[in-house]
């Protein structure tokens, strides 16, 4: 049987699955928020949340956060096929399927969401070093990589929506300089 699933059931999935693996979203905006500070001195915390829903609207981010968080939840239960079983469970160094899954995640959001979830996948910062961590029972083999690539994604629309802000600001002045509003001539 093919059932078309409706957006709204996919991003409702993966935010309830967020919300079961001890991932709020603001914690994922607070990584936001150090990685984009440093060039937008006016960034607030609010904004990195809407940033970070925004990004969680993209169902290519959706669906790879749905097949991650599933696969971890399955390795937990020991119901991945050996090797693959051990493989994820242990998130040995060599497995690079999550690492794949996530930057294929943030290539919509160009080369700054690219350089960025490398750094974030590198230094860990925040919310995906406690997910990283191998302590207790929980795998979060690709979780840590995806809300790395959440995280990574919502500052590269950051600074896109930044630059465009700025643009519109520096046209607005020029045009109060002139005393031209742009529009057609009358």
């Amino acid at each position: 049987m093919n059932r078309k699933v409706h957006s709204k059931e996919i991003h409702e999935a993966v935010l309830a699955r967020l919300n079961e693996r001890g991932v709020r979203l603001e914690e994922i905006a607070e990584i936001v928020y150090v990685m984009q500070r440093p060039y937008h001195p006016h960034l607030t915390h609010a904004a990195c949340l809407d940033s970070v829903k925004a990004v969680l609207g993209k169902r290519e981010l959706l669906h790879a956060l749905l097949v991650g968080i599933e696969l971890d939840m399955l390795a937990e239960k020991g119901m991945l096929s050996e090797p693959l079983q051990s493989l994820v469970e242990a998130d040995e160094g060599l497995f690079g399927c999550d690492e794949t899954l996530s930057l294929g995640a943030v290539l919509g959001y160009g080369s700054i969401a690219v350089t960025t979830f490398g750094h974030l996948d590198k230094h860990k910062v925040g919310v995906i070093l406690r997910l990283d961590t191998k302590q207790g029972d929980g795998v979060h083999t690709f979780l840590d990589d995806l809300v790395a690539a959440v995280a990574a994604s919502a500052s590269s629309r950051i600074a896109h929506k930044s630059r465009d802000w700025q643009e519109s600001e520096e046209e607005q002045a020029g045009e109060s300089e002139t005393g031209e509003s742009g529009g057609a001539a009358g």
